[in-house]
């Protein structure tokens, strides 16, 4: 669960908080194609941005669909006669590359990636002092309703898989995550 929560947070941390930002504090537009969130037009360069909440966002599939959805983007705006710069933003970390063959676009984290857009470099530190002591004090809320998912997952997985004496009925356990439910039933062991 807590792996799930963090990735869930991670997602929308990027998508609710650090993308309208960044959108905002760049003075681009929304971008309308997939997965880039916004864009800037100059005379002579167009910088397409897709924001992520920090630098482990995604695997290797993800980043070859991150390529992917940025070249969609550079074929069809091709005509422009413009420099077309992909540039993946991380709005916390340190990371810093340039494209490679396998992920055809820049990546700036953090600070960097905040004064490239904004042209302050101090402006990562302003975010922070935004947001004040807002998630302080919405911790006791986060933390009671974290509880209540435990205990309701804890109480769900035993009436699931747990034998009346605690145990867990390993066999069933395997057979929820692993048998073919195409069949509608559990398959039979065959003699062998």
């Amino acid at each position: 669960m807590a792996a799930f929560i963090m990735s869930s947070d991670e997602t929308i941390f990027g998508n609710v908080f650090f993308e309208p930002i960044a959108r905002l504090a760049a003075g681009g537009r929304v971008a309308h194609s997939e997965g880039v969130d916004f864009v800037v037009e100059t005379e002579n360069k167009f910088l397409a941005v897709a924001v992520k909440s920090g630098p482990n966002w995604g695997n290797a599939d993800q980043h070859k669909r991150q390529s992917t959805n940025f070249e969609s983007l550079r074929r069809r705006l091709y005509k422009m006669n413009k420099r077309f710069d992909p540039l993946v933003g991380q709005g916390y970390g340190q990371q810093a590359s340039e494209p490679t063959e396998n992920s055809r676009f820049r990546r700036r984290s953090g600070q960097a990636f905040w004064e490239e857009i904004t042209g302050d470099p101090d402006f990562y530190l302003k975010l922070i002092r935004l947001m004040k002591d807002v998630p302080q004090r919405n911790r006791p809320i986060w933390k009671a309703q974290w509880d209540q998912a435990v205990n309701r997952f804890t109480r769900e997985f035993m009436d699931d898989f747990c034998r009346a004496d605690g145990s867990i009925d390993w066999e069933k356990l395997v057979a929820f995550n692993s048998a073919d439910k195409s069949t509608g039933a559990r398959r039979k062991k065959t003699p062998p």
